[in-house]
């Protein structure tokens, strides 16, 4: 008599691939963390009507970097707007590691996240900017519009603070075989390479997810709606 049990053990995932950076002088890698955080932004009537201009944009980047992003564009026109916000609420609402929010990925639904929110807004302000948008400040399109306009070095640290959340978001919406994989490996290639400590926490993270606990939360994960960030209107400005 055979019995069918279920699996003792299963295979853990493995890392993905490393990728080299490209090398970018800083008008491109601003220009890079821009159309990322563009697209990146909930794909409303507003996203698709600067497609056009977002991809005049792209092409003026290093191959490495242009052709995911001229891929994800082309896919985002091809399925159409309804078909795109569907497959983007279903992608970023409802999956826990292809959260947009980065503090998520090391504090999870735990009480330390509402310290990293006060970290990335004390963040914005050393820098002379203030945090001025709907969403929370650890959101990935705002994070990056903030390199892309400030081109300061404080950007530059919050994104190496929060690079293993970056790389499991990768991960993860590869493992899914996602459109939006193409703009976040734009994102990796335009930053340092990892070194081997942050390599191990993304390989803890992309096998266990962000940490679960509930008790004591003070700022619960949003759900997003969409913000309509714009190249004009953006989510930081700087200060007078």
């Amino acid at each position: 008599m055979s019995t069918v049990l279920p699996p003792r053990v299963t295979p853990k995932r493995k890392l993905p691939d490393v990728l080299a950076p490209v090398a970018l002088n800083a008008r491109q890698r601003s220009t890079t963390h821009m159309l990322a955080s563009l697209l990146l932004d909930y794909p409303d009537a507003e996203w698709f009507a600067r497609l056009e201009i977002l991809e005049a944009n792209a092409v003026t980047l290093p191959a490495a970097i242009s052709e995911p992003l001229l891929r994800f564009i082309t896919r985002a026109r091809e399925a159409g707007s309804s078909q795109w916000q569907k497959t983007y609420v279903t992608t970023f609402d409802l999956k826990r590691k292809c959260s947009l929010y980065l503090s998520y990925y090391a504090t999870g639904d735990t009480r330390r996240r509402g310290t990293a929110l006060v970290t990335f807004m004390d963040a914005y302000r050393a820098a002379g900017w203030e945090f001025d948008a709907p969403e929370l400040p650890d959101y990935l399109p705002a994070v990056l519009e903030f390199s892309a306009r400030s081109q300061s070095d404080v950007a530059d640290a919050v994104l190496a603070a929060h690079r293993e959340g970056v790389e499991v978001l990768r991960a993860a919406l590869e493992g899914m075989d996602s459109p939006w994989s193409d703009v976040v490996r734009a994102i990796t290639l335009s930053l340092p390479k990892v070194d081997q400590r942050t390599r191990d926490r993304v390989l803890a993270l992309v096998n266990e997810g962000p940490p679960t606990e509930t008790v004591g939360l003070s700022l619960p994960m949003p759900t997003f709606r969409g913000t309509g960030f714009a190249a004009e209107a953006i989510g930081v400005r700087e200060q007078s």
